[in-house]
């Protein structure tokens, strides 16, 4: 049948070293964005439009997911790869948990020790006062997410989600998209979400934040290179840079009251507050744009790439769950600290600064460590003496 064959086009083989750039920067950048009333998260996409850091956390998240599985599926069958992703998943879960019980731990101690019955509430970690038993049954079943723990949860589902849905990529690439627009924009009209504990809903609903998931995918299965024609356009180019800039002022709007008067209040509630918790199409349009920028100006062989400048970003992206899960503890630990000082601007640059560098020490040990598990290459054999000759 011609559905079974394959019509996506497999990535290169060979690390792209843009994935590691861009999920270390995302990494960094969900750090900052987690600690309020911080000067240095002004350095983050979000202030500057209508996207940020998760929307690329979870855009890559679904191209390495390809990249690294796609192939694997293909050459050993649907089992194998789908086993290897459930294992991922199992990773990522294991991962949570225990960042989970080191969250409200950390939490709860510090709340009883200060006395500060404000951070419970602040941190959504209430419900272990009131029915701990409960509470933790639910963290298990990622029902309950304490602040800041919601983009793991969320990149677990998609995963454990995607075995099917890749299968379906790699042999309907356009049209399992197609499926996966219908899907985030029928989430919105229906209000679709998956219900959280102790009440309300996901902050990030999976029925939409999949599209950016499924959207790398299909980015990673040949469908960048056959959008080219659309990505080199300079029709397309001049549109990308006015709706970034668009997006900047509704942004900046949304940011300064003075400046959000000076527009109807028709446009400005449509684009503020925000919708990220659903996806906001003007959002996903945003992201869209800069991944066409970065196609074009950005190629896999970018000498910049090499820049040792880069590589402190680079090897935080490559391990990218060690450095996520010690970034949102830094986060909680940044807040607290700034919460308990004057916050004033030297402490607000202390913790950006110190918590990006104890995360970018964490992965370039945990880079090290898997160096050194490695088996050792032999030297090199010596080339054997020529013989001599005898004499006559």
């Amino acid at each position: 049948m011609a559905f079974l064959n394959v019509s996506a086009t497999l990535p290169e083989k060979g690390r792209d070293l843009r994935l590691d750039l861009f999920r270390g920067v995302a990494n960094w950048a969900i750090f900052l964005d987690h600690i309020p009333d911080n000067i240095v998260n002004w350095v983050t996409t979000r202030n500057y439009g209508f996207s940020d850091a998760a929307d690329l956390f979870v855009f890559i998240s679904g191209y390495t997911a390809s990249f690294v599985y796609a192939r694997m599926m293909l050459e050993r069958g649907f089992i194998v790869g789908a086993t290897r992703l459930t294992k991922r998943v199992w990773q990522l879960y294991v991962a949570h948990i225990i960042l989970f019980v080191i969250y409200i731990a950390s939490i709860s101690y510090l709340a009883l020790r200060f006395g500060d019955s404000e951070m419970i509430n602040e941190f959504n970690v209430a419900g272990l006062v009131d029915n701990a038993t409960e509470t933790l049954r639910q963290g298990l079943f990622l029902r309950f997410k304490p602040l800041n723990l919601d983009v793991l949860p969320l990149y677990i589902v998609l995963m454990g989600l995607f075995p099917p849905i890749l299968w379906f990529m790699l042999r309907k690439p356009d049209l399992t998209m197609a499926v996966s627009i219908i899907l985030w924009l029928s989430a919105r009209h229906f209000g679709w979400n998956l219900t959280a504990y102790p009440a309300g809903q996901w902050y990030f609903n999976p029925y939409c934040w999949q599209v950016l998931f499924v959207f790398g995918a299909w980015c990673a299965m040949g469908g960048a290179k056959r959008s080219g024609w659309l990505i080199n356009s300079r029709i397309a180019l001049y549109l990308c840079f006015g709706y970034l800039a668009f997006a900047l002022l509704m942004t900046m709007a949304g940011r300064f009251p003075t400046l959000g008067g000076m527009f109807p209040q028709w446009l400005y509630s449509a684009f503020n507050p925000n919708d990220k918790t659903n996806l906001a199409p003007y959002r996903f349009i945003h992201f869209v744009v800069i991944v066409i920028l970065v196609i074009r100006f950005v190629p896999k062989e970018w000498p910049g790439l090499e820049w040792k400048v880069f590589d402190p970003v680079i090897v935080c992206g490559q391990q990218s769950l060690a450095v996520f899960c010690v970034g949102v503890f830094l986060s909680f630990v940044g807040h607290f600290e700034l919460s308990m000082s004057s916050g004033s601007l030297f402490a607000q640059l202390f913790v950006s600064i110190a918590g990006i560098a104890i995360m970018t020490t964490v992965a370039y040990y945990i880079s090290w460590s898997k160096r050194q598990d490695k088996p050792l290459k032999p030297p090199p054999a010596k080339p054997a003496a020529a013989p001599v000759a005898k004499a006559a």
